[in-house]
């Protein structure tokens, strides 16, 4: 009787080698469709795509991120590793920075250089996240643990601030408590202040005339087009009118325009619009009157881009 020639251990291992390597492609593949669709991916290529069509009057109308490049690259605010930079924001009338200190509750001001001028503690604030500059020496500051924005007046002698001794406004529950509002950005135009929830990503606002005195109660907007992890910081540019979003876990700062649509966008990543390394965790931003472009990052790290086209 003849013998069937037993199959050799070469050509028994090649079915399993190719099995094994068939789920680490499919798993590899899934990876990194499940990354592309947390990051947004696919939405910033568009965006991408459709920046390449914009004329150079609607890039000049705009703020246009992409210009962008970083001259101040992650200097540290001495002595502050500890505290949590939260949010930024431009003084026209000083011209000076104000940032707010999440962790250990205090208010700095620095110069457009990141140098430290002034520290303020906050007194009775609980967990300060967003801060925003209105008109006459007034700041308006969200709490995002307790839920409260208040307003509050700061001059040339002011050495600590306690929150008693300010207007307070109640913002709410929101549908993530631990994820609440974030975000404030004092809109002079339409007289309004706008606020951000940080997730899920949504915006409001609470009508102003720019002094500690609020009108009414916040109104939704429609977010569509926030297509970001969270929402970590508001800004509102004071020559186009746009709305910057800047998102810490997306690695993004977003430029909206005054309907709410995608204009541009900038990657926060190491090796583009002049970075050297991705910034850890940008927390807020802000912009002068002459286009600067200002972040702070958590731990304590400092970031200044200017346009360079």
């Amino acid at each position: 009787m003849a013998t069937r020639p037993l199959p050799s251990a070469q050509t028994s291992r090649r079915p399993r080698f190719f099995m094994r390597w068939y789920y680490w492609l499919l798993l590899v593949i899934v990876a990194g469709y499940g990354l592309a669709f947390a990051m947004h991916w696919d939405d910033r290529g568009l965006l991408w795509v459709l920046e390449r069509f914009e004329s150079p009057t609607e890039r000049k109308e705009s703020i246009w991120l992409p210009d962008y490049q970083a001259v101040i690259d992650g200097k540290a605010l001495p002595g502050m590793e500890k505290d949590e930079a939260s949010d930024l924001a431009y003084n026209p009338q000083t011209k000076t920075l104000f940032a707010v200190m999440g962790k250990n509750p205090f208010l700095v001001e620095l110069n457009l250089q990141g140098d430290v001028l002034r520290k303020m503690p906050l007194m009775g604030w609980s967990n300060p996240e967003g801060l925003t500059v209105m008109a006459n020496g007034l700041i308006a500051i969200t709490d995002e643990r307790e839920h409260m924005l208040s307003i509050v007046k700061v001059d040339a002698d002011t050495r600590e601030l306690q929150r008693d001794n300010f207007p307070k406004y109640d913002l709410g529950t929101s549908e993530d408590q631990n994820k609440a509002f974030e975000a404030v950005a004092w809109d002079s135009r339409n007289q309004q202040l706008l606020l951000g929830e940080e997730r899920p990503p949504a915006l409001f606002t609470w009508k102003s005339d720019g002094s500690q005195t609020l009108s009414g109660d916040k109104q939704k907007l429609a977010s569509n087009e926030l297509d970001i992890r969270n929402l970590s910081a508001l800004a509102i540019d004071p020559r186009t009118g746009h709305t910057l979003v800047l998102s810490a876990d997306s690695h993004l700062l977003l430029e909206l325009d005054e309907t709410g649509e995608q204009v541009s966008f900038m990657t926060l990543l190491g090796g583009f619009n002049g970075l050297k390394k991705t910034i850890p965790r940008a927390e807020g931003v802000t912009m002068d009157e002459a286009g600067t472009l200002y972040i702070v990052s958590e731990p304590n790290l400092f970031y200044r881009f200017e346009k360079q086209k």
